[in-house]
């Protein structure tokens, strides 16, 4: 394939895996144009919700694509759920075996802050669970992909790949906690306290971009006990973590399941190297975290 050429149905996991970098780099260098743009045209799906352009041109390019290149897979994606009347559409896509969540702007307020901090994401689910994910970056031209249970690698804008793996860091004391810039997380702060870990809290924006960190071990620990998070915030960076070693859970320990109805992750999310996932769990508890309801 060249450049960032979409090819036919794929034939193979790895062949997918592919498609789907391919697909996520065109929706990056379109958000990316846009972002270089005077007027970024912003309005509100709700309060403190912002939407723009980009995020909807995005929406398009990668729903186009995607049910092109993978016809049989039902497609989830965050600014078509939002459409009048998408309900059932969304009921029907999440019956099928394989289906895609897309967020094709995460961080939509960095992005209209201009920090560089946002991600175009995708990821596959099959039965439920997660099975391959693309976390792409416009700003940088960063690629992160992985395929659960097989290959992780990040890709610069020059094409050179390196594997990913998480870090091997093993107790809270010594963990880097990366959270949230513009969505609260009441949890972080008394988790961080609680684990007396001597590196400062780094906030950034966007799922992808926190953790993509964690991907490139550059970070270990990412919780979330605030409103907003959705399954097309989740997915695909999920399974890049997965697949560089890691592990992302909601704040109880229980796997996500993507094949049920709710969208919303209402237990939050905890995302780590693995080697951690207990112990920050256990303090998570500890210090008050959002119980199931």
């Amino acid at each position: 394939m060249s450049g960032h050429e979409v090819r036919a149905p794929a034939s193979s996991p790895a062949d997918e895996l592919g498609v789907v970098v391919a697909i996520a780099r065109r929706a990056a260098t379109l958000v990316l144009d846009a972002y270089g743009a005077s007027d970024l045209e912003v309005a509100y799906k709700g309060p403190g919700d912002p939407v723009t352009r980009a995020d909807r041109a995005a929406n398009d390019l990668i729903c186009r694509e995607l049910a092109r290149a993978f016809p049989e897979a039902g497609i989830v994606a965050e600014e078509s759920a939002a459409e009048p009347g998408a309900d059932v559409a969304v009921a029907r896509a999440l019956a099928r075996p394989r289906v895609f969540f897309v967020d094709p702007l995460d961080g939509t307020r960095e992005f209209l802050a201009r920090n560089g901090e946002f991600a175009v994401m995708i990821g596959l689910c099959d039965a439920g669970r997660p099975a391959l994910g693309v976390l792409a970056l416009p700003v940088s031209g960063e690629v992160y992909a992985g395929r659960v249970g097989g290959e992780a690698w990040w890709e610069d804008a020059a094409g050179g790949r390196a594997p990913l793996r998480v870090s091997r860091r093993r107790t809270g004391a010594e963990a880097r906690v990366v959270a949230s810039r513009s969505h609260a997380a009441p949890l972080v702060g008394p988790l961080h306290a609680a684990l007396g870990t001597p590196a400062p809290v780094e906030r950034c924006g966007s799922v992808g971009v926190k953790v993509a960190r964690l991907c490139r071990d550059l970070a270990d620990v990412y919780v979330h006990d605030g409103p907003g998070v959705k399954k097309w915030d989740s997915c695909g960076p999920e399974a890049v973590l997965a697949a560089a070693g890691g592990r992302l859970t909601d704040l109880r320990g229980a796997p996500i399941d993507y094949a049920e109805p709710e969208l919303a992750l209402g237990r939050g999310l905890c995302a780590t190297n693995g080697l951690l996932h207990a112990e920050i769990l256990g303090r998570v508890a500890e210090v008050g975290g959002r119980a199931p309801r």
